[in-house]
């Protein structure tokens, strides 16, 4: 295992989407070994508490917790959040962009403006800090882009018809960076997390058809802090794909087996429907 506070001590993250879930859970790694944080989510009341979270896990009085309050997808409100920043507290050695949502459902229950937001938030939320900061670490020739996708990045499934595709597309971005900035010194990850215990996940159960609830049962399911420190290992180990849990083994039938992934996500599917028609409905 790779030292965490040689590599993260003294080191600055800025963490988009870090006032709950996975983001913040990273700004406490990051924080216990040593870095300073700064968190960037849109409800103030949510980034307060976060912070003060975050700050009671430093491990020593140089260290500084910051929050900004702004809205990722907007550029220009980004744009100028991150200007401010870098001219106050410097060029930061990492970005993390965890900004996203899913909004589960049959896709005949979905209309074009339930996939335009989730494009909007998912896919441009993370992008437009990116482009915010990328002259800043062009400039210094380094920095590390850290983006958030998810199983459903490279394995679509029903129920995800909204919100799969800007995890793909996610990936895709993430790859073109990667290919395109390595010459100039700045490294690229992409996170792969399965089923994670985040207030976004309970609230994904509220609409997901139960086909989905039912297939998920095997899936795996990690807190946000296991997913956290399995990103930092990833990035100290200077790791692209970066697959925590059972997320390793899909990605892997995915790459090497794509006719199998398919056999067996349609199998579960016919496995799902089966109990599902099997239940007894409740009494209204």
């Amino acid at each position: 295992m790779p030292k965490l506070l040689k590599t993260f001590s003294g080191a600055t993250a800025l963490i988009v989407g870090g006032s709950k879930g996975i983001g913040k859970a990273v700004a406490g790694e990051f924080a216990k070994n040593g870095g300073n944080v700064c968190i960037i989510a849109r409800d103030k009341k949510d980034l307060q508490k976060a912070a003060d979270d975050i700050s009671k896990l430093c491990i020593n009085q140089r260290q500084t917790v910051l929050a900004i309050s702004c809205d990722a997808a907007d550029m220009k409100q980004i744009g100028k959040a991150l200007a401010d920043y870098v001219k106050k507290s410097g060029v930061p050695d990492y970005l993390l962009n965890f900004v996203g949502y899913a909004y589960p459902e049959y896709v005949r229950n979905l209309d074009f403006a339930d996939f335009k937001k989730n494009m909007e938030t998912n896919y441009f939320g993370q992008l437009a800090p990116i482009l915010a900061l990328l002259p800043y670490f062009l400039k210094e020739k380094k920095g590390h882009i850290v983006n958030c996708s998810s199983v459903v990045g490279f394995l679509g499934m029903m129920g995800y018809a909204s919100y799969s595709p800007t995890k793909f597309a996610i990936c895709g971005l993430t790859e073109s960076l990667r290919h395109e900035l390595k010459p100039h010194g700045i490294r690229c990850s992409i996170l792969y997390p399965p089923d994670t215990d985040t207030p976004g996940f309970s609230r994904e159960n509220q609409t997901k058809p139960v086909e989905v609830k039912i297939m998920s049962q095997g899936g795996g399911f990690m807190t946000p802090e296991q997913v956290a420190r399995k990103l930092l290992h990833g990035i100290a180990r200077k790791k692209f794909y970066i697959l925590p849990g059972q997320s390793r083994l899909l990605w892997t039938i995915v790459r090497h087996f794509p006719r199998l992934s398919h056999a067996i996500m349609d199998a579960e599917l016919k496995k799902a429907v089966r109990k599902k028609d099997r239940r007894t409905p409740l009494p209204d």
